[in-house]
């Protein structure tokens, strides 16, 4: 037993997530579809419950599982926003599922699962271990994109989402075949001593390569983005609003422990890619949500642009431009949680849920405090300052710029500018457009959601100092 404990007690909170999720699961097969609420706090329960065992468990880069399993402050600093993620989906479905009759005790289940294989995604230090916490998640989020079965643009969403996440998901297990082959092993530290003693072959960089490719389409940048505004578009909302935050940590955890970790030393060559792929996620991001007409689609095609703002930390390859990623990741949480769920406010007794942006219509006329809060998340997303987003831009465009990045810091801030319209229509539209038929009141999780996402939106610049900190610390345990 002695030996056994210390074994798994890095992974103790994955482990405890997994057992109670299976635990959940039976009692919602013996009970049914009316234990949908229970098991959906119940779930929130186990979440929080996990954050703590992240937070007093082990953070000194210790590893178990054939070393393919690591827990460090970078790490527990991402799983912890990957939670408050998931514990507010959850929230955010609470109403959606009764109104829209498919309150099935699977959903928070599913959010369970996925959340699982994101936490082994953020922990994976090999590549086997990267593709089974891939898929994990995958699995659930194809059946989450589908969960709404009697709507066509929800089934239609969910099987894009399969055909195409399958083929990234393939082209990773192909680069990292390609990696396996030419280093002999798929361990990221002995993939990076391989690097350091070894000359780097052809078909090496192949490899690494399609692994570039296929974590680029589970951030949805460019030019890997093709399935984000369908998939925005068609799924239930609470479950694009999750899609579009926990599991894009997840990835973006991932996609900088890869980059850095095993291929640190070919930083010169990978960067570029980045530089690429950034520099096109913030074009795309800004001029495509111009013309869009569907708020779920135009904030796919924000977080595109997103995407490519704190990509520009991750091509300085620094520890302060992961720190700006870092900052970025928190900050985006936040501000694009409450967005959603003012988008899940949208609900009219004749029509239900509408999705269209003229349906924000006077809003400032007939929900001022909603409308408020809005403006405050628009503000943010657009980086006006003093607002958290300003920040969040400000750190990532710094890293760039010490890194000599000038041509993509400049094309940051002209697609920032640019983004900064149809942000600002969304403001007009709800202040000065003729008032339209006003929504239903909001659910008090909605209500409260909102209070606190907006709250810390704009009064971030009080006090950043704790999240400064802690993004600085996870930084350095990866690139000390």
């Amino acid at each position: 037993m002695d030996y056994f404990l210390p074994t798994i007690s890095p992974a103790v909170p994955e482990i405890f997530i997994a057992i109670s999720a299976m635990a959940l699961l039976i009692f919602g097969v013996f009970r049914g579809d009316n234990s949908t609420r229970i098991i959906s706090w119940a779930s929130i329960l186990v979440l929080f419950v996990t954050s703590l065992l992240i937070l007093i468990g082990p953070m000194d880069g210790s590893q178990t599982f054939a070393q393919m399993f690591i827990v460090d402050r970078f790490g527990a600093y991402l799983k912890i926003l990957i939670l408050i993620g998931s514990i507010s989906a959850i929230f955010l479905s609470f109403r959606y599922l009764r109104f829209e009759s498919i309150e099935r005790f699977e959903f928070p289940i599913l959010i369970l699962f996925a959340t699982l294989g994101m936490l082994m995604m953020v922990s994976a230090s090999d590549l086997i271990a990267l593709y089974l916490g891939l898929e994990l998640q995958s699995l659930s989020l194809y059946i989450l994109a589908a969960f709404k079965r009697d709507s066509a643009t929800s089934t239609e969403s969910g099987l894009k989402y399969f055909v195409l996440g399958a083929l990234a998901s393939g082209i990773i297990l192909y680069g990292s075949s390609l990696v396996y082959g030419y280093s002999g092993t798929t361990n990221f530290a002995h993939i990076s001593e391989h690097l350091f003693n070894s000359q780097v072959e052809i078909g090496f960089l192949l490899g690494v390569a399609f692994l570039i490719a296929g974590l680029a389409f589970k951030v949805s940048a460019v030019p890997f983005h093709m399935w984000t505004p369908d998939v925005y578009q068609g799924a239930p909302t609470p479950v694009t609003a999750f899609f579009s935050i926990a599991p894009k940590i997840a990835a973006f955890a991932i996609f900088i422990r890869v980059m850095l970790d095993p291929f640190a030393a070919l930083v010169d060559d990978w960067s570029q890619v980045i530089v690429f792929i950034s520099a096109l996620s913030m074009i795309l991001g800004a001029f495509a949500a111009i013309g869009q007409t569907n708020i779920k689609r135009l904030l796919a095609y924000s977080s595109i642009g997103h995407v490519g703002f704190a990509l520009m930390g991750l091509a300085a390859g620094t520890t302060l431009g992961i720190r700006g990623v870092l900052i970025y990741l928190a900050i985006y949480l936040v501000m694009n949680l409450g967005a959603w769920s003012v988008i899940l406010t949208m609900r009219r007794d004749d029509q239900g849920l509408v999705e269209n942006i003229s349906d924000l219509s006077g809003m400032g006329h007939n929900n001022p405090l909603l409308a408020m809060a809005m403006t405050i998340f628009m503000f943010s997303l657009a980086g006006i300052p003093p607002l958290a987003g300003f920040f969040a831009k400000f750190y990532v465009f710094l890293s760039a710029i010490q890194e000599g990045m000038y041509t993509l810091a400049i094309i940051g801030v002209l697609s920032a500018v640019v983004g900064a319209f149809y942000y600002l229509r969304i403001v007009k539209i709800m202040y000065f457009d003729e008032p339209a038929q006003p929504f239903e009141p909001a659910s008090s999780e909605l209500r409260f959601l909102i209070i606190v996402t907006s709250l810390i939106t704009l009064f971030f610049f009080i006090n950043p100092t704790p999240i400064l900190i802690e993004a600085e610390l996870a930084a350095a345990s990866l690139l000390p």
